[in-house]
């Protein structure tokens, strides 16, 4: 299986032996180089998925012509799309609250891409694409992800736009109805992995559960614990926004929600956040649930790009397959529902791992 091992070398520190450098420089000048590559890596699969994916699929899924004019496969669709959206004119509404407002689009997609940090992508060639693995990386990847939330309560507050504000208002209610099973969920990994460690969740992974007909099933967390798993991509869709729990930006509702009084480059960076945590959503969900960069044949990083577009995909289906709830029914089935289960998830998982052990 092609993945990342615990004890490998990190891009940084890999970056800075390719280019002779030692010491705080060879470390400083690899973190960055190594950032600068992960981040447009993200923000390349993002360009890609947000203008030109999401259309295709939704158009596959509702049985629809896509994008098929502009270049090849309507790729170029890509390139229209950026000119046309920023050399639109950037309107700031009257009596906005400017810091809150000409912060609020740069905190959501640096919130995704600082998630990506500690994320384990495996090997692409030489390289080990991970940046940083520090014992507590899955809970740092979940406090960078929330900060998301309060991206979009500056920029529906500070807007002067009741509908902005009211997505704003149901940001703060789904992200505190759903963080919290999320995490919980979450914890039942840590209780089979022992460990925060995100190499470590995925090097436990790599052992076989069972083998059937010669074939060996891994046991990724995802087959050990189904029922955490499903928990886990239900409040992970809420968490990022999207169909069914789209609520924030519900556009039959409150027009654009959070988002509705920006436009050019502040409506792009808008965008882009919610791409980024599309992706971000299924990097984690890829490596405490699905092995990581863990594969056959292909390099680890190859199986990592797979699994997250594998997500997306998901997301793309739910969003032309299910309807959206309403903002009580999405409370409801957060406190009522999901908290529940999680909790019940995280005490059983508990006394079977006491009970193995």
């Amino acid at each position: 299986m092609a993945g990342l091992l615990q004890g490998e070398v990190l891009l940084p520190e890999q970056l800075a032996d390719l280019m002779g450098l030692e010491g705080p420089l060879g470390v400083a000048v690899g973190a960055l180089l190594g950032a600068f590559i992960v981040g447009n890596i993200m923000l390349a699969m993002t360009g890609v998925a947000g203008p030109w994916a999401k259309r295709k699929i939704t158009a596959a899924f509702t049985d629809r012509f896509a994008v098929n004019r502009i270049g090849p496969f309507g790729l170029f669709i890509i390139v229209a799309d950026s000119v046309r959206l920023l050399g639109k004119e950037l309107i700031i509404p009257s009596n906005a609250d400017r810091p809150s407002y000409d912060l609020a689009p740069i905190v959501l997609p640096a919130s995704a891409l600082l998630g990506f940090a500690v994320i384990p992508m495996g090997d692409l060639g030489p390289l080990n694409i991970h940046l940083a693995d520090p014992e507590a990386g899955l809970a740092l990847v979940f406090a960078f992800a929330s900060i998301a939330s309060i991206a979009l309560v500056m920029g529906g507050y500070a807007s002067n736009n009741k509908y902005s504000l009211m997505g704003g208002l149901r940001a703060v209610a789904q992200n505190i109805a759903y963080e919290i099973p999320l995490i919980v969920t979450a914890m039942s990994v840590v209780i089979f992995a022992g460990s925060l460690q995100m190499s470590t969740i995925v090097a436990e992974q790599g052992a076989t559960l069972v083998s059937l007909g010669g074939i060996d099933i891994p046991a990724w967390y995802a087959f050990v614990n189904p029922f955490a798993f499903v928990l886990f991509l239900v409040a992970n869709m809420a968490e990022i926004g999207r169909n069914p729990f789209d609520i924030p930006e519900a556009p039959t509702e409150i027009v654009a929600g959070y988002q509705t009084e920006y436009s050019s480059v502040y409506f792009v960076l808008f965008y882009l956040g919610e791409f980024l945590h599309i992706f971000l959503g299924g990097a984690i969900m890829a490596t405490i649930f699905l092995g990581g960069p863990a594969g056959p044949v292909l390099p680890g990083f190859v199986w990592f790009v797979i699994k997250i577009w594998a997500f997306f995909l998901f997301t793309q289906w739910a969003r032309s397959a299910l309807p959206r709830v309403r903002i009580d029914q999405l409370i409801e089935i957060g406190w009522k529902g999901m908290l529940v289960l999680s909790f019940a998830n995280l005490v059983l998982t508990a006394i079977i791992v006491g009970v193995i052990a």
